[in-house]
C-alpha cells in the first residue's frame, strides 16, 4: 500500500502549488486567491518515492457554513493520512490561524512535517526560526512555486514508511479492467454535487445553493455492481460572455478537458428551469467530441404532474440532436430515479465501445438502399458499396462507394440512425466517414490515331461548313 500524505493549512499558503507539484500535474486550480479549493483532491505523488496525496480546503477557526462543509472535507483527510504536512506562509510569518490548525492537527495523533512555503529569495534558517514555536519537529524550507526542497520535505515527510515503485498504471492494470471515466457536466446549480454524492453514498463534495461551489474537477473512483468508475464532478459551465473571473475561466477549461478525458457524460440539466441556450450549446459540444451520453433531469420531485409533460415536450423541441441519448428524471437530493443511471451510462459505454464486424455492416448499408435507394447525380446513382469500423468511442462507420461526396445529408442521417438502431447503440452517437473510389482512368489521356485525327479533323470542317 502507498502511504497517504495529507495537505493542511489555512487558506491561500501554497497548498494547491505544492500538491500539482508533488503530483507533477496541473489537476489543482492555482491563483492568488484565498478559498479556491474547497473538495479534496487526490493524486498519486512521485517526488522521494511514491504516495497518494490529498490536497484540502484552508482551515480557519471560524468557518461560515461553507467553510464548515470544508473543514469536514479536510477532518476526513486527516482520518485517511499516514502523514501530514502543515503548509505554512514563510512571507507572512507565523500566523494565529496557523496555531489552531496546528493545534487541530496535534490531537490528530498522526505524524506531522511542518513545510514553510514561499521562502524564495530568503535565508531557509531565519524563515523557518519562529515556526519553531509550533512545536511539531523541524520545519522545512520550501518554494512550491519553483520546486525548491520539496525533495528534501517529501524525504522526511516519508520517512519511515514502505514507499514502493508501484505507479498509477501499474496498479490499475493489477486491478483489471480499466474503470469507466464518466464527466458529470451542466450549468451552475443544477445539482452536480449532490448527484454525486447520492451516487457515493456519502459527502464526498462540498454543496450548497450558492453558484460555482465546485471550482476543480475532482475525479473520484467509485465502484458498483463489480464494475469500476471514475466519477468526475466538473464546475458548472455558464455563457463565455457571462464568464469574467479568471478563477471561473480555469474551471471551465478545466470542466471541457474533463468532457475530452470522459468516456461517458452524465448532463445533468434542471427541471425547474427550461432548457437553456447554454444547455443546448454544452450537450452539442458533448456529441461534437463524440462522447457517449446520459441525460439526467435533476429536482423532478419538485414538479407538478400537470407541468411534467410540457418540460418532456420542452426536452424534445430543443433537443433533438441528442434524440439517441437515454433521459432519466431524477432527485439527486431524494434519491429517486439515481439508481437507474449507472445502469444507462453501462450501456452507453458499451455501445461507444463495440466491435461491429465488417459483413453485418455492409449487409445492413444494402437492406438500407434496397429500402431506400440513394439519390442520381446527374443521371447516375449514388452507389454504396460496403462498409467497415474505423473506430470506437464513438463508432466510427466508414463507407465506400462512387460520387458519396454528393451523399445529401438528410440520407447520410438516415444510414446513422438505421446504423444505431440495427446495432442497439444506444447513448452513443455515430459517425459515418465517406471514401470514394478511386477512378483509375483519373489523370490517364489517350492518344488518338492518325487515322482518329484526321477523322476527328473532316468532322471539324463537316460542321463548320453547315
Amino acid at each position: 500500500m502507498l502511504p497517504v500524505v495529507a495537505l493542511v493549512g489555512r487558506p491561500n499558503v501554497g497548498k494547491s502549488t505544492l500538491f500539482n507539484v508533488l503530483t507533477g500535474t496541473r489537476d489543482a486550480i492555482v491563483a492568488d486567491a484565498p478559498g479556491l479549493t474547497r473538495d479534496r483532491q487526490y493524486g498519486f505523488g512521485r517526488v522521494s518515492g511514491r504516495s497518494i496525496v490529498i490536497d484540502t480546503g484552508g482551515l480557519i477557526e471560524t468557518p461560515s457554513a461553507l467553510e464548515l462543509q470544508m473543514a469536514r472535507q479536510t477532518d476526513k483527510a486527516i482520518e485517511e493520512a499516514d502523514r501530514i504536512v502543515l503548509v505554512v506562509d514563510g512571507r507572512s510569518g507565523l500566523m494565529p490561524a496557523d496555531r489552531y490548525v496546528a493545534e487541530r492537527l496535534r490531537r490528530s495523533g498522526k505524524p506531522v512535517t511542518v513545510a514553510v512555503n514561499k521562502t524564495e529569495g530568503h535565508d531557509p534558517d531565519q524563515a523557518v526560526a519562529e515556526f519553531h514555536a509550533l512545536g511539531i519537529g523541524e520545519p522545512v524550507a520550501i518554494a512550491a512555486a519553483h520546486g525548491t526542497g520539496v525533495d528534501e520535505l517529501m524525504a522526511q515527510v516519508l520517512a519511515g514508511t514502505d514507499v514502493g515503485a508501484e505507479t498509477p498504471t501499474d496498479s490499475t492494470e493489477a486491478a483489471g479492467e480499466q474503470p469507466i471515466r464518466v464527466a458529470i457536466v451542466g450549468r451552475p446549480n443544477v445539482g452536480k454535487s449532490t448527484l454525486l454524492n447520492r451516487l457515493l453514498g456519502e459527502e464526498r463534495m462540498v454543496t450548497s445553493d450558492v453558484p460555482g461551489t465546485t471550482r476543480d474537477s475532482v475525479a473520484v473512483p467509485f465502484e458498483h455492481d463489480g464494475q469500476r468508475y471514475l466519477l468526475i464532478d466538473t464546475a458548472g459551465i455558464r455563457r463565455r460572455a457571462r464568464v469574467e473571473d479568471a478563477v471561473e475561466k480555469f474551471s471551465v477549461v478545466k470542466a471541457l478537458q474533463a468532457i475530452d478525458a470522459a468516456q461517458v457524460v452524465l448532463a445533468v440539466l434542471d427541471a425547474h428551469e427550461t432548457v437553456a441556450e447554454q444547455d443546448a450549446t454544452l450537450l452539442g459540444h458533448c456529441v461534437e467530441r463524440g462522447r457517449a451520453l446520459v441525460v439526467a433531469i435533476n429536482k423532478w420531485d419538485g414538479i407538478a404532474r400537470d407541468q411534467r409533460d410540457h418540460v418532456r415536450n420542452q426536452l424534445n423541441l430543443k433537443l433533438p440532436f441528442i434524440e439517441f441519448a437515454p433521459k432519466h428524471f431524477i432527485s439527486a437530493l431524494h434519491g429517486s430515479g439515481v439508481g437507474l443511471l449507472l445502469r444507462a451510462v453501462r450501456r452507453a459505454y458499451a455501445a461507444a465501445m463495440r466491435e461491429l464486424p465488417t459483413p453485418a455492416l455492409t449487409r445492413a448499408l444494402e437492406a438500407a438502399q434496397e429500402a431506400h435507394a440513394p439519390p442520381l447525380v446527374r443521371s447516375r446513382r449514388i452507389r454504396l458499396r460496403y462498409a467497415h469500423q474505423g473506430g470506437r468511442n464513438p463508432p466510427v462507420i466508414v463507407i465506400h462507394g462512387n460520387q458519396v461526396e454528393q451523399l445529401p445529408d438528410a440520407y447520410r442521417r438516415y444510414l446513422m440512425n438505421l446504423f444505431r438502431k440495427t446495432f442497439r447503440l444506444e447513448g452513443t452517437p455515430v459517425r459515418i466517414e465517406l471514401r470514394s473510389d478511386p477512378n483509375p482512368y483519373a489523370g490517364r489521356r489517350n492518344e488518338l490515331t492518325p487515322r482518329q485525327r484526321r477523322s476527328r479533323r473532316r468532322l471539324i470542317r463537316h460542321g463548320r461548313s453547315r
